[in-house]
């Protein structure tokens, strides 16, 4: 029941096809964590085939951004269709990034979601270009790509790395494949993307919804330990203002604690907002991520090429669909949401070492008077929580004018990726010690009835995490909890089926 994972996709093994107009998150993350092979449908092939004749046709008979000239403020200088090095030279003066590398998974996110951007159509390159990043993927090869260098309107700089490793001018960082020419209508062609960036926020989506859902039996584990009135997450106050995600919440909550749609009792009348206000608070993170996703999987397969090569049009098409705008908005949306998740789980922990809340003792000790327990997973609690306010910060409020004025906007969802990454092991941090709390004040009476469904969550946590209740260190504890997690992403259960207002709950401890 709790192994969900909203972005795994495939069966291992699986091939995922990349045909440029249907490749999922959970494509993306196979294939960059789990190193599942790639196919480059015939389809996708023979669009590029299209485009790049189009390009070629084009450039022979009037400029063409960046193939014919230069790029930048250097759009009015005339390079010439047949000038030769132009496209290497680009790739060279852009491959100028900097900072630590990227990670093997994001490089490789990023090689599949450009594979199927230019699977799409509409970016010119020479179909052997998807040839060598297909051949690419299914070697294993991953080129260097320095982290820093882009700030929303094209990861140039990474993806002109990229470039150069496959035409041979690099190296490669592990492994490596043929190279193959790169001609002047490449150049361009290849860099003007922002799919490292799109890469990196698949990640982080993935991640992150994986975790949001792993916090709703957190949460759960903590309202049964705290002795939570049920009657906040009923179904007749959820429909008086029914915002989907929280509906939702409220929905997977009663179906984890084994509650009917009325459900009332508890030991208060009313709880703290950090059990009474799940529904609301994770609701929104829940909707505010499912937009994420919807975005993401409009720039997975987007043909968002500058100038587009359009073969329905037989033109090319200059303009701005370099801009990520829509994707820096979602991913802010989503890293402020998800970051009052993180409160109330700290607020619950406050509560779980608490004995006015518990009945037991002070921080869940058993030892000798004045002795701390659990007392230090505060403190690594809300570390936690102030990273992750840090990272919940809008990237979009930022603003840059470059190339001498001609590039006078930016979205910086580059930036907002990044955040949204560092915000995983933030938010990883805070629910595992709010588990490793809940987890030992449920076992000092001696763990939830056998009638809640969240019992074997409870009991995969007794088998993992060390039983000892002793003042010892807890940084194992904290590792195995966050561990767990993952494993606690847990799919929606199903709903509430006719005659559950009458269920009788079973006694809170």
């Amino acid at each position: 029941m709790y192994q969900h994972d909203p972005a795994t996709g495939p069966a291992p093994c699986a091939v995922v096809v990349v045909a440029g107009s249907d490749l999922t998150c959970a494509d993306v993350v196979a294939v960059a964590r789990q190193s599942h092979p790639v196919a480059l449908h015939a389809d996708g092939r023979r669009r590029a085939a299209q485009s790049h004749a189009l390009a070629e046709h084009i450039v022979s008979s009037r400029s063409v951004y960046g193939r014919t000239t230069g790029v930048g403020a250097n759009r009015v200088l005339d390079v010439g269709a047949d000038e030769p090095g132009h496209g290497l030279r680009l790739l060279r003066s852009h491959a100028s990034g900097t900072g630590p590398l990227e990670p093997t998974d994001r490089v490789r996110a990023a090689m599949v979601v450009r594979l199927n951007q230019l699977a799409a159509g509409g970016s010119g390159v020479a179909p052997d270009l998807l040839d060598a990043l297909e051949a690419a993927l299914l070697a294993g090869a991953v080129p260097a790509l320095h982290r820093l260098g882009s700030i929303g309107t094209g990861d140039l700089c990474a993806l002109a790395e990229l470039g150069l490793t496959l035409c041979g001018d690099l190296p490669w960082r592990s492994g490596g494949t043929a190279p193959v020419p790169l001609t002047n209508t490449d150049a361009l062609a290849l860099i003007s993307s922002n799919a490292v960036t799109i890469g990196e926020a698949v990640l982080a989506y993935h991640d992150l919804t994986v975790l949001l859902a792993a916090s709703e039996v957190v949460a759960g584990l903590s309202f049964l330990a705290l002795g939570g009135a049920a009657e906040a997450y009923g179904a007749p106050v959820q429909g008086a203002r029914a915002h989907p995600g929280q509906v939702l919440v409220a929905q997977r909550l009663r179906a984890l604690l084994g509650l009917g749609v009325t459900s009332r009792p508890g030991r208060r009348l009313q709880d703290t907002f950090s059990l009474r206000a799940v529904p609301q608070v994770h609701g929104t993170a829940v909707d505010a991520l499912a937009h994420l996703g919807s975005t993401l999987a409009v720039e997975v397969n987007a043909r968002a090429e500058n100038p587009l090569i359009d073969v329905g049009t037989g033109e090319a098409w200059h303009n701005a669909n370099f801009h990520t705008g829509y994707l820096a908005h979602a991913l802010d949306g989503a890293r402020s949401a998800i970051y009052p998740v993180a409160e109330l789980s700290a607020a619950r922990l406050g509560d779980l070492v608490d004995p006015d809340f518990t009945d037991l003792p002070a921080f869940l000790a058993d030892g000798p008077p004045g002795s701390s327990g659990v007392m230090a997973l505060e403190f690594v609690a809300h570390d936690g929580v102030a990273s992750l306010r840090h990272a919940s910060l809008p990237a979009t409020l930022g603003s840059a004018v470059i190339s001498r004025g001609l590039e006078d906007h930016a979205s910086f969802s580059t930036q907002a990726a990044r955040l949204a990454s560092t915000a995983v092991p933030a938010l990883r941090v805070v629910l595992a010690a709010e588990l490793v709390a809940a987890v030992r004040a449920l076992a000092m009476r001696d763990g939830p009835d056998a009638g809640y469904p969240i019992r074997s969550a409870y009991e995969l946590a007794c088998t993992a995490l060390d039983p000892d209740v002793a003042d010892r260190p807890l940084s194992a504890d904290l590792e195995v909890a966050g561990r767990l997690l993952d494993g606690y992403g847990v799919s929606p259960p199903l709903p509430e089926q006719p005659g559950d207002e009458a269920r009788t709950p079973p006694r809170h401890r």
